[in-house]
């Protein structure tokens, strides 16, 4: 499997490039990334996260599936994907994320999106998306764009995980995937998002 790069390395505050049609070994590449992902018990993995800049994430929500039934057969590759509307309701819910192991917050996100993408065949789609499966795509769409998901927590929730995020990104933490850890003279710097990341998204 792909190592998982933790908070404090740069790629993960890097706005992913977009990918041609002819990038290298695409397919091989999007395969280790589920591979991966099912291996790291995830649900949704970044580019960003296995160590690549790219504007690519795959999404499998089927292991929620009995909880919620929107999440039954949602399996996606979304390359250079943007989400050209944010709808419905504000709902709060607990996420966490493999390149920040340990760490489990509250965080609200809309419950419907409309999202622009191209699949692993580079075929275009244009979908709407409700419920779970808006919000894992969502988290994941975040880490194209540079954006964790402790971003988008309350100014004081962010102080209060502050020297907790700074431990994990010095390797303060127990996983059992592969990982790989920033250069500790700058894990400090990479902790937030390097620009205005959050309004580009």
């Amino acid at each position: 499997m792909l190592p998982i790069y933790i908070i404090g390395t740069k790629v993960l505050r890097q706005v992913g490039q977009d990918i041609p049609q002819d990038y290298p070994d695409l397919q091989g590449f999007i395969d280790l990334m589920f591979e991966s992902m099912y291996q790291s018990d995830g649900v949704g993995l970044a580019a960003p996260q296995v160590g690549k800049s790219l504007k690519l994430f795959v999404v499998d929500a089927t292991p929620y599936a009995d909880d919620f039934p929107e999440a039954d057969g949602f399996k996606r590759v979304f390359i250079n994907a943007k989400i050209i509307e944010y709808s419905g309701q504000d709902v709060v819910m607990n996420e966490g994320c493999l390149s920040i192991p340990g760490v489990r917050e509250d965080v609200t996100r809309k419950d419907t999106i409309k999202i622009q993408y191209y699949d692993q065949n580079f075929e275009f789609h244009e979908e709407i998306i409700t419920g779970l499966p808006a919000r894992v795509v969502q988290h994941e769409y975040d880490h194209t764009y540079g954006i964790l998901f402790t971003d988008r927590l309350s100014q004081l929730k962010r102080t209060m995980l502050r020297n907790k995020l700074r431990a994990i990104a010095r390797g303060k933490f127990k996983v059992n995937y592969k990982y790989v850890l920033g250069d500790k003279n700058t894990v400090d710097r990479y902790l937030r998002p390097l620009t205005n990341t959050l309004e580009l998204a």
